[in-house]
């Protein structure tokens, strides 16, 4: 079952409200005893003594490899490199093509809080060369490589709506994944609008994507996309909103699952908490994409702690009346919490307890076990 510890990671907009100047929109928490100067990478060796001759150091300080995410990913060619990231606020933008396969990033500090990566374009941002960058171009984080794994990172996209007033495409990616077996634990997603975009590389592909302890805030379809995914012992959290008068501020989760995919998103043993006013979030809307129109999306929330953030009464809506939610592939299984409460039953379609043995990790992420993993 879901953990209820009542506290809550440093968030974005604690961050933000941290911040001392307009120059610094994303202030660091300061560094725990652990990630000390003289030890800026931790337990996972130095470039003086590398835990193996495809690991890379990165530091800000220039006490590594590279002091960039970026150059480090450029200088990391081909199958099978590991990045060791020292504490630091990395405002970049950074892309791991599909032929950087088996990649791994680390967190030298094991606490997200310390290694931060960061830009803040929006779908609208003007590009130097014209034009906008839409919303895969707004990330800060791309990763269309297989088997990439990451731990203790925050990967953020701290553009906002009030800063920018003349900017109407508001959406803002703190991370794209697209590629198969890409797994994600103890990291952080923080942004607003579509902060955490779990997607796959073509319509043919069913990437599959597991996330692990993790923590994703936002507001509007902050977790979506197409890929096959799994959100296990994960905390999201839906942000209060000054910009609207009224319910809903947003959606959790917006699928875009392909028709021939039999699995979408699988939420277990999480949580959904708020800094909202009660009841004004959705817990999901279906995304059906104008390039694929025969799109499912598929949503299964299980053994999860709704709270009172989520709308009871009707917790799905409709992102195009021609798609409506009730056509889609949305259940429950055995939810906690007053978000989960059962007032209008046919709005809140539940599995049966023969249908949940189906809902499972393994069944999602077939051969594949990430849990197994080991750092």
């Amino acid at each position: 079952m879901p953990s209820h510890d009542t506290r809550l990671p440093l968030s974005r907009r604690g961050f933000l409200l941290a911040s001392t100047g307009a120059a610094a929109a994303l202030a660091l928490a300061p560094a725990p005893a652990h990630a000390g100067a003289r030890r800026p990478f931790g337990r996972f060796g130095s470039p003086a003594a590398r835990l193996t001759p495809q690991t890379l150091y990165v530091d800000p300080k220039g006490r590594g490899d590279h002091t960039t995410v970026k150059d480090a990913v450029t200088a990391a060619t081909g199958s099978g490199w590991t990045l060791v990231l020292a504490p630091g606020a990395y405002r970049e933008t950074v892309a791991v093509d599909v032929t950087r396969t088996e990649a791994t990033w680390i967190g030298a500090s094991e606490d997200p809080r310390d290694v931060v990566i960061v830009y803040d374009n929006a779908a609208g941002t003007p590009k130097p060369g014209g034009g906008t960058y839409g919303t895969t171009g707004s990330a800060t984080t791309t990763v269309q490589a297989d088997g990439f794994t990451a731990r203790w990172i925050t990967f953020a996209n701290d553009w906002l709506r009030a800063d920018h007033p003349d900017i109407t495409g508001t959406q803002a990616v703190a991370i794209k994944v697209q590629g198969d077996r890409s797994a994600f634990h103890h990291c952080r997603f923080l942004g607003h609008q579509d902060t955490l975009y779990a997607d796959s590389i073509a319509l043919t592909s069913f990437a599959r994507q597991y996330f692990s302890h993790c923590y994703a805030e936002g507001d509007v379809d902050f977790v979506f996309g197409r890929a096959t995914a799994v959100y296990e012992n994960c905390h999201f959290r839906t942000l209060n909103r000054t910009d609207l008068a009224a319910a809903p501020y947003g959606f959790v989760f917006a699928p875009s699952t392909a028709g021939a995919n039999p699995r979408g998103y699988l939420v277990t043993r999480s949580r959904v908490s708020s800094e909202a006013p009660d009841a004004f979030y959705k817990l999901a809307r279906p995304w059906v994409p104008s390039s694929d129109t025969t799109a499912r999306p598929s949503l299964v929330v299980r053994d999860t702690w709704l709270g009172p953030g989520i709308d009871e009464a009707a917790p799905y809506t409709n992102m195009s009346d021609a798609f409506p939610w009730q056509n889609q592939r949305f259940a429950e299984y055995r939810d906690t919490g007053p978000g989960a409460r059962i007032t209008v039953p046919e709005n809140r379609p539940q599995l049966t307890a023969e249908q949940a043995q189906s809902a499972t990790r393994e069944a999602y992420l077939g051969d594949w076990r990430p849990w197994r993993e080991t750092c």
